[in-house]
């Protein structure tokens, strides 16, 4: 479980694909060797686990199903990666809770910026858009943010400057997919309500 607070902002170091999974490398300033092997880590949101870890570096293979609903078999070397260990019980929950199964991808559709403040407009596929609520919560590519304003295939997120500069959004642009993670407890009302 995690709370959607970045902790660095990784980079891919190797990335190697075959037909089915991938094994991953990120270069780190989080501290590697306090991380045990078989480890979870939130990469983008997706949690993975830790394999081999090295200098500054950690390694983690990607299933088939992570491949298919995440953004990380997009990624080439260099690219940037949110990182959050998971949450431990004496923890703060600062974000909200984030489990690290992603739903499925977003695209982002606008980047506009107001004063201080940049806007992100995404579309998701409808069955994404029916578990947001407005002033609710939602991780895209692991960053706790709450949702501005949604529509059925259609959500807004505002930015602060902090946010954008600790976490990899400040390299997205229009077009890009994100993983996008919906609330939890929405998820399990949304299910409960829909078998009534």
């Amino acid at each position: 479980m995690f709370t959607g607070l970045i902790e660095d902002v990784g980079n891919i170091a190797s990335l190697r694909v075959n037909k089915r999974t991938a094994r991953l490398m990120v270069k780190t300033n989080l501290p590697v060797g306090a991380m045990e092997i078989g480890a979870s880590i939130a990469v983008n949101g997706a949690c993975l686990t830790v394999v081999e870890k090295g200098q500054r570096r950690f390694t983690a293979d990607v299933s088939p199903e992570t491949l298919k609903r995440t953004n990380l078999k997009q990624f080439g070397v260099g690219s940037l990666v949110n990182l959050e260990r998971p949450l431990r019980l004496q923890d703060r929950l600062g974000g909200h809770l984030v489990t690290g199964h992603v739903d499925g991808l977003g695209t982002v559709a606008s980047v506009e910026k107001k004063g201080e403040f940049t806007f992100f407009g995404f579309r998701v596929p409808a069955k994404l858009g029916s578990l947001l609520v407005s002033k609710g919560s939602v991780a895209i590519d692991g960053i706790s943010l709450t949702v501005n304003e949604c529509g059925r295939q259609w959500f807004s997120v505002a930015i602060i400057p902090f946010t954008l500069q600790h976490t990899n959004l400040r390299a997205r642009r229009v077009d890009a997919k994100v993983n996008i993670e919906t609330d939890l407890i929405g998820k399990y009302v949304h299910r409960f309500l829909s078998r009534r």
